[in-house]
Order: structure tokens, then sequence, then C-alpha cells
């Protein structure tokens, strides 16, 4: 898949933020605001920061002194980030690589980032960027999902996908699980310099409203859509029945209760 795994284009940024942000992105911004709020920063910057689902939880608890910077690869999601903000709201938007980060050295006290390293393509150059542009005492926070077995909706939406296209499955749905692994990322951080780390398991009973509205967003809102495209030959309103099916079956009829796990990860730049 190459780069495109992180080529959240066209109509995927809606598609991602209504079908997916209220059931499995919500609680996850809410309770890494809180981490950010707790150090009483001054100066914080997001990356990856997607749809603003973090960035607008981050305005909302953090003091209006607070200068917020939301920064994203993909235009076409920070575009849809900034509509939820009112004119005059103090968050500066920027499109930016997280690998090659466009700030001066010890910029800020903060770097946050929601479910975001899973898709840089080296992601010790991005653990060097951050600790390069926070500043000495400040603090690195991200999180990242815990496998399959631990999120079952990644592995349902994976398997029904691929039954559809046997011969050659799409690939997307192992990205967003690929960093269940604590003590590679913990490595990582360690050798770009940070200390103090601590990793903190986290674990939810998510609710699923309405499976078929969860169902379009996890084909739709991401790039699987891309590659289910690309193969041809299926509807993809065909898997999106397909996914809610499976979804019911394996969590309940509406709303059903699914399993949720994530890592939170806390690194600090000594000073």
């Amino acid at each position: 898949m190459g780069s495109d795994i992180a080529r959240f284009v066209g109509n995927i940024p809606e598609d991602y933020d209504r079908g997916l942000g209220p059931v499995i992105f919500v609680d996850a911004a809410e309770d890494l605001a809180r981490r950010v709020e707790s150090r009483n920063p001054a100066l914080v910057l997001e990356i990856a920061a997607g749809t603003g689902i973090l960035t607008r939880r981050l305005r909302d608890v953090l003091p209006v002194s607070v200068r917020l910077t939301a920064t994203d690869l993909n235009a076409p999601m920070l575009e849809l980030a900034q509509s939820k903000f009112r004119p005059g709201e103090p968050v500066e938007f920027q499109t930016a690589d997280a690998m090659v980060l466009p700030f001066r050295d010890a910029s800020f006290d903060v770097v946050v980032c929601q479910f975001g390293m899973m898709f840089f393509p080296d992601k010790d150059r991005c653990n060097r960027e951050v600790f390069r542009v926070i500043d000495p005492g400040g603090y690195y926070f991200f999180n990242t999902w815990g496998s399959h077995a631990d999120n079952p909706y990644g592995r349902i939406v994976h398997e029904t996908i691929g039954s559809f296209f046997p011969k050659d499955p799409p690939q997307f749905y192992h990205v967003p699980f690929s960093a269940h692994e604590v003590e590679p990322i913990r490595t990582s951080l360690s050798a770009a310099g940070f200390t103090d780390i601590e990793v903190t398991e986290v674990r939810r009973q998510g609710v699923i409203p309405d499976a078929h509205a969860f169902a379009h967003g996890l084909v739709y809102g991401n790039p699987a859509i891309a590659e289910i495209r690309g193969r041809g030959g299926v509807d993809p309103e065909r898997l999106v029945d397909a996914v809610a099916k499976a979804l019911r079956a394996e969590f309940g009829a509406d709303p059903g209760h699914m399993p949720l796990k994530w890592f939170v990860f806390q690194a600090q730049k000594a000073i």
C-alpha cells in the first residue's frame, strides 16, 4: 500500500468523522485532552489532527490563553477540522508532515497525537522530530490501538471485506492495529531521547448506536475504500451491509456493545 495508507482524501474525511468519530474516537480524545490539561501547558502542538476530534476537545478543556496548533498531512481532513471552530477561536491550523515538522527547536510544552502514530512511515524519525520541538521539561502524549483480538470490530471489518476479495484482500485494516506491542515503541521513544516513559492500558465498552452507520464509516471512512474500488467488481454498499450484519451478530442488536482497548504513552523531555 505504501504511502496510500495515510491518504484520507475525497469524501473520506466526512465519512470518517460522522461514522467513526462518535463510536471509537470521542472517548479516547477526552482521555488524552485531560492528560494534556493536567500538565498546565502554555504551547500545545497536535500532530495528525485529522478531522479535529481531539483538537475540539483540547480547545474546550484548555484555558483560552493556551496557544493550540493543529497539524495534519492531509489538507482535506484539516479543512473539516477547521469547520468545527467559530471565527476567532484561538486555534492555528497548518498542513505539516509529522516527520518533518516546520517548527523551531523547543517550540512547545506538549505535543499530542491521537491514533496517528501507526500511519507514520518512519516512526523513529517522527519521535526524533517531536523530541526536537518539545521544550525541555515538556511532554509527548499519544495513543495506539491494541490488537484485533482486543478490538474485535477491526477483525470483523477486515475479515468481512476480505471475504469479498479472497484472492487479493484489502490490507488497510492491518495498519491501525499495527502498533499494539508496547516495547518497540518504548525503545524508539528512548532512542529519540525521551525519559520517564509511562504506558497506560485503557479498556472501554464502546457503544454502537447504529451498526449500519458505523459499518458505513468503517468501509468509506478510510483508505480501505480506495483498495475496494481499485479491485472493482463489488459494490461498496454490499460491504456495508455485510459488515453491519457481522457487527450485530457479534455485539447484539442496536445499540450494540463492543470491547475497546488502547494504550496511552506519556514521555518527557528531560530538563
